[in-house]
C-alpha cells in the first residue's frame, strides 16, 4: 500500500468522524424544536434502510446472499437490528433529549472499556498491562469530567438512559464480532437487515409512544442529511478507507470522534466545555485508544 494511497484513506476517514460528529449537533437541534426521539431516530434509519434497498436488489451477489440466508442468520441480523438500531439508537437519541451531547458522547465512549471488563467477568479474558492503562486512564478522566457537575432531576433521568445505551451498545459491539468474525456475510447484508428490522421497530415503537409531532420543512432536511450523509454515504466511505487502513489506526481515528463532539456542541450548541471538562474528555479519549490499540492488535 503505496503512502499516498494510506494518506487518502486517511483524509477520508476523517472526513467521515468529522460527518458523525456533526450527527450529534444535528440531533441535538432536531431534539430542541420538540422532534420526538424515538420518532426522530427511528425516521433516520427507516430512511436510511430505503437508501439501501436498491444497492442489495439490484446488485446480483447481495440479493442471492439475502435470499440464501438460514434460519439462523436471520435470528442473529435480527436480534442485532434490535440490540443496535432500536435500543442502543433509541436509548442515544432519549438521553440526548435531556444531556448535553458532550456528556453522551463521553459515556458512549467507554463501550471498549465495557466490552473489556465483560470479556474479563464473564469469558476470563485477562487485560493486558497496556490495557490495565487505558482502563485507569479513562476512569480518572470520567471522575475529573464529572467532578463537581450538577444534574438536574431530569439530567439523571437522561444519565440512567445513557448507561443503558452504553451498555446495549456494548452488547451490540459484541454481537456484531459474532456476526461478522465468519466474513461470510458481506457488510451491505448484514447492515441492510440489521438496520431494516431495528428501524421498523424504533419507528413503530416510537409513532405508539410519542407521535411524529409537528415535522416541518427544517426537521425534514436534518433527518434526510442524517440519513443519507451521515448515515448511508459516511458509512459506505468508512468501508472504503477500511481497505488501506489498519485496525489501530481506524481506532485511533474513531477515538477522534470525542473531542470533535464537544468542540462542534460547544460552538452550534453553546454547551459548556472548561478546561477541567476538557482534560476529563482527553483523558478519556486517551485511555480508550490504549485500549482499543491492544484489543485490536493482539
Amino acid at each position: 500500500m503505496n503512502t499516498l494511497t494510506r494518506r487518502r484513506a486517511t483524509l477520508l476517514a476523517l472526513l467521515v468522524t468529522l460527518l458523525w460528529s456533526t450527527s450529534w449537533v444535528l440531533i441535538k437541534l432536531g431534539l430542541r424544536q420538540s422532534l420526538p426521539p424515538l420518532t426522530f431516530a427511528g425516521l433516520r434509519y427507516m430512511l436510511a434502510f430505503l437508501c439501501l434497498l436498491p444497492l442489495v436488489l439490484f446488485n446480483r451477489t447481495e440479493r442471492l446472499q439475502l435470499t440464501r440466508l438460514s434460519g439462523a442468520d436471520w435470528a442473529w441480523l435480527v436480534a442485532l437490528g434490535l440490540v443496535y438500531y432500536a435500543l442502543t439508537q433509541g436509548t442515544q437519541y432519549l438521553s440526548l433529549s435531556y444531556l448535553p451531547a458532550a456528556l453522551v458522547s463521553l459515556l458512549l465512549n467507554l463501550t471498549p472499556i465495557v466490552v473489556a471488563l465483560g470479556g474479563l467477568l464473564l469469558l476470563g479474558e485477562r487485560p493486558a498491562r497496556l490495557q490495565w492503562l487505558g482502563l485507569l486512564v479513562t476512569l480518572a478522566g470520567v471522575g475529573l469530567y464529572f467532578y463537581t457537575v450538577a444534574l438536574p432531576e431530569s439530567g439523571w433521568i437522561g444519565l440512567g438512559v445513557a448507561l443503558v445505551c452504553l451498555l446495549a451498545n456494548a452488547a451490540s459491539a459484541v454481537m456484531g464480532r459474532r456476526v461478522n468474525r465468519s466474513g461470510r456475510l458481506s457488510p451491505l447484508v448484514v447492515t441492510f437487515v440489521s438496520m431494516g428490522a431495528g428501524a421498523v421497530v424504533l419507528l413503530l415503537g416510537g409513532a405508539l409512544a410519542q407521535g411524529f409531532g409537528r415535522i416541518t420543512g427544517t426537521h425534514v432536511l436534518i433527518i434526510a442529511w442524517l440519513a443519507l450523509v451521515n448515515t448511508a454515504l459516511a458509512f459506505t466511505l468508512w468501508n472504503v478507507s477500511l481497505r488501506a487502513l489498519t485496525a489501530v489506526e481506524s481506532s485511533i481515528l474513531n477515538g477522534l470522534m470525542l473531542p470533535q463532539i464537544a468542540i462542534l456542541a460547544w460552538v452550534f450548541l453553546h454547551e459548556s466545555l472548561t478546561p477541567r471538562e476538557i482534560s476529563g474528555l482527553a483523558l478519556v479519549c486517551l485511555g480508550v485508544i490504549l485500549v482499543q490499540i491492544k484489543r485490536r492488535a493482539g
